[in-house]
């Protein structure tokens, strides 16, 4: 028998995930992608240059947070070059391991954009024409940048061009206080750039429990020039190579200049120019491919992973889905598509959540219980001089059983996943009590959540339940 023939369409974490994992299966496999190397977005313009100045940014905040504690640096001299170097040999190398992993599955790795011909062919820019038994579309998402706004790029950026860091403006202007706009904010106001920001709804990361946003805005509140709520940007004209900027709430209407500006106000799927009309694959209202849990299409041969197949624009999403679907093209039985997918803010201090929300619950009526420790009380995090954190359970008052959890503090991303696998097995609050977490660690505060439930906690005073 011979192998069967996938093609995977984009070559980002979704994309040489499932091109990976469909080799190991047997499979004999084309990964197309117009760049050079794999990687995608989110290793050459997203994810992973980000964290890395972000990591750089926590360096320099934690030299000025240890003055009061008897240690005195020098001020920072910022390198631009040699600063970009560094992060380009992070994303160098970690490409260049990607790239060795492709030969050594044996994937015949192509280079050029696709498009396709018809449900079973694709062809490249390079000329280049595919057929295939299946194909996965992995393409990814890019920045939105409004039309409206019609300046030229020497004022008006999106988060690929912001991550280049070719120079730190004197004022710059966020436009959208969503997690990329408020990494971003961080980064550069770390930097020395004077930051204002501007979201048209009346918080930060609108989408988020509100409890665990208001650390973060207490924190960037004093750290940025300026943040506006409820305001919207109505006009950006260019003027002597700086931005004129007209914003507009319900009670005033004004303009300032700033060097630069970041556009932050979201990402489309690629989905507009692959040709999908000469296919049966189906797009919804926002140009995202309709799927089912397995990532299958209305096109019998194609399959749709990431950020085109839907919310949440997540790498790990991606990742994930990328191995349901190679999976479910050998028959392997699928029998839950309640996946629990966790979201993180790299700001400081970080967000990070799983599972069910708190506004979420709310809205949909459910009987629910949130039980919440605060980091005041955490050994650890007094050492390491980060109270203003807590982290929080949602769970179902009778079976204990734990819906959801959510983090803000320093590390939180780093201790979410504790929560994502509790309600994958369905732990209750007893199991997560039971579990003996080391002393002293930030980890702690997700055992001692489950005992603020229990009416057990040993650091808060908390009345049992009865």
């Amino acid at each position: 028998m011979s192998k069967s023939h996938l093609v995977v369409l984009g070559a980002g974490p979704g994309g040489y995930s499932a091109a990976f994992h469909a080799a190991d299966q047997g499979y004999k496999v084309t990964l197309v992608d117009a760049s050079l190397n794999l990687g995608g977005v989110c290793l050459h313009s997203g994810c992973i240059p980000s964290k890395a100045l972000l990591h750089i940014v926590g360096l320099l905040a934690e030299t000025k947070q240890v003055k009061d504690r008897g240690i005195d640096f020098d001020d920072p001299r910022i390198d631009l070059k040699r600063l970009n170097k560094w992060k380009d040999e992070i994303i160098s190398n970690f490409s260049g391991g990607l790239d060795l992993l492709c030969k050594q599955r044996g994937i015949n790795y192509v280079t050029g954009r696709g498009v396709f011909v018809d449900s079973n062919t694709i062809k490249t820019s390079e000329g280049h024409s595919i057929r295939f038994d299946h194909c996965i579309i992995a393409t990814g998402s890019r920045p939105v940048v409004p039309s409206q706004f019609s300046v030229s790029k020497a004022v008006i950026m999106d988060s690929t061009e912001a991550l280049k860091l070719t120079s730190i403006p004197k004022k710059l202007l966020i436009v959208g206080g969503g997690y990329i706009g408020l990494e971003m904010g961080t980064v550069y106001s770390a930097l020395g750039s004077s930051v204002t920001l501007v979201e048209i709804k009346d918080g930060l990361l609108p989408d988020v429990d509100r409890d665990l946003v208001r650390p973060l805005q207490n924190k960037l509140s004093s750290e940025f020039e300026s943040i506006y709520l409820d305001t919207a940007v109505v006009s950006i004209r260019e003027l002597g190579g700086l931005g004129y900027v007209t914003m507009a709430s319900s009670k005033e209407s004004k303009e300032e200049k700033f060097d630069r500006v970041l556009m932050s106000v979201g990402r489309r799927p690629n989905t507009d120019k692959i040709r999908l009309e000469n296919t049966k694959v189906q797009l919804d209202s926002n140009g995202f491919v309709k799927v089912d849990f397995k990532g299958q299409t209305s096109d019998p041969a194609i399959l749709a992973i990431g950020d085109i197949s839907g919310e949440p624009m997540l790498a790990h999403k991606a990742s994930y889905e990328a191995r349901i679907a190679i999976d479910g093209l050998k028959g392997k039985k699928m029998t839950s598509s309640n996946t629990v997918i966790p979201a993180v803010v790299f700001t400081d201090p970080e967000i990070a959540w799983c599972g069910l929300t708190e506004s979420e619950a709310k809205m949909k009526n459910l009987d629910f219980q949130v039980a919440k420790f605060p980091w005041r009380a955490s050994g650890r995090a007094h050492t390491l001089g980060r109270t203003e954190g807590f982290t929080k359970l949602i769970l179902q008052p009778d079976s204990k059983r734990v819906l959801g959890v959510g983090i803000v503090g320093y590390g939180a991303g780093e201790l979410i996943a504790e929560g994502v696998l509790a309600i994958n097995m369905g732990a209750k609050a007893d199991d997560l009590s039971h579990c003996i977490h080391p002393h002293p660690t930030l980890s702690e505060t997700i055992m001692e959540s489950a005992d603020v439930f229990l009416g057990t906690a040993t650091h808060i005073y908390k009345r049992a339940r009865k």
